[in-house]
């Protein structure tokens, strides 16, 4: 889960980072009123979203007066904001972030991320902090210093050290620095977070280290704990079919493709969307139905396929272990009745029940194509799609 800058920077300010003021706004009138709250000369509006790169597109602005304040909040307000993080369909903003300016002296940067490799919690630092870090980390991976944390110890201090050195942050900075990246490692350990990323983090001209831009994400399995956390989502920024498969217990990711897909299990997942690009295909989607689905949530899972306009064929690959094919089946022929079925739909049962589920797929009297195999039912269901296009 995501939750927005200004958010993450509250979550932070309760951990003792220290983080501009600032105020979110709905409208230029508030976003005026937030700026004449904050007081000074300078201060950054920003458009918020849940995409990183809104510099590049125009969605952070410098004002240096009221008007301009109101004029740019006017202007982000309700405009499409494309960055290399959205694609090309963009996100409306809803909402702006008014802060208070800093007298910057030094842009770093600095992140905390689940590293697979490793199974730890990993941080990320370097000297070259601002817009421009991906091109950092792609032509001079160098510059960029690498901690991995032993979960059973800890956050230690040579730790700190190799990040302060590797950031190259002035001794007399040492002790803050520590402190600060202590303080980010408690709020990433108590809210299960997934990635915690500060760029810029920023040394002003008065030595004070301040958390610029803050972007936060959460393991969607440890929400059920993180009450506080969960309350910060906000759905407006989910895509609509993943917010649905959301409410039915479905893991689902939206993709390009056009060729959906069903499938009980992550990893089988991850397969039947490799074969598919190996016959030809693109798959439009990733869904889990999980191992313990009953009709209801099978139907459900079909009807969100098919709900994505870009769907011209169906490929459904089941392996009934907890899972009954039986029960698939029903639910695959209950949603195709439902939704009227106009697409190629190619059905691949195996495991418990799959005489019996195969039996029930026979007698629907529905355009139901079986597969024997895994490449089978790819090269079908690639093969239908290519001809129903052509």
């Amino acid at each position: 889960m995501h939750i927005h800058e200004y958010q993450a920077k509250a979550v932070l300010a309760d951990y003792g980072v220290a983080v501009p003021r600032g105020h979110v706004a709905y409208t230029a009138k508030e976003a005026e009123e937030a700026a004449k709250t904050l007081g000074g000369k300078l201060w950054v509006v920003k458009a918020q979203i849940h995409a990183g790169g809104r510099g590049k597109a125009g969605g952070v602005k410098l004002a240096r007066s009221l008007d301009e304040v109101r004029e740019y909040a006017k202007a982000m307000i309700g405009m499409t904001l494309v960055t290399p993080q959205t694609g090309p369909e963009g996100k409306e903003v809803k909402r702006v972030y008014i802060e208070e300016g800093s007298d910057i002296a030094e842009e770093l940067y600095l992140s905390a991320v689940v590293d697979r490799a490793t199974s730890r919690i990993a941080f990320m630092g370097s000297s070259e902090g601002g817009m421009d870090i991906e091109e950092v980390a792609h032509k001079s991976p160098e510059k960029i210093v690498t901690t991995t944390i032993e979960p059973a110890a800890g956050l230690q201090g040579f730790n700190i050290r190799q990040l302060a050195y590797g950031m190259g942050i002035k001794k007399e900075l040492h002790n803050a620095f520590g402190k600060m990246v202590q303080s980010l490692y408690n709020a990433f350990i108590d809210t299960d977070a997934s990635q915690l990323e500060i760029n810029p983090l920023v040394i002003t001209k008065q030595d004070t280290i301040i958390t610029l831009d803050a972007k936060f994400n959460f393991d969607d399995n440890a929400l059920y704990r993180q009450k506080r956390v969960l309350d910060l989502r906000d759905e407006d920024e989910e895509d609509p079919l993943e917010r649905r498969a959301k409410k039915f217990d479905l893991s689902y990711i939206k993709m390009d493709g056009n060729i959906g897909c069903m499938v009980n299990g992550a990893g089988l997942a991850m397969a039947t969307m490799d074969i598919i690009k190996l016959y030809g295909g693109s798959p439009a989607n990733f869904l889990d139905v999980g191992g313990g689905a009953n009709k209801e949530k099978v139907t459900e899972a079909f009807k969100l396929i098919l709900s994505d306009s870009n769907v011209e064929g169906i490929l459904v690959n089941i392996f009934g272990g907890i899972m009954r094919c039986d029960v698939i089946a029903e639910g695959i022929v209950a949603a195709a009745r439902e939704v009227s079925l106009d697409v190629p739909l190619v059905v691949r049962l195996e495991g418990t029940n799959v005489d019996l589920g195969k039996q029930i797929l026979a007698k629907s009297g529905l355009p139901i194509k079986a597969a024997d195999n895994l490449d089978d039912a790819a090269e079908k269901i690639v093969n239908s799609v290519k001809r129903k296009a052509a």
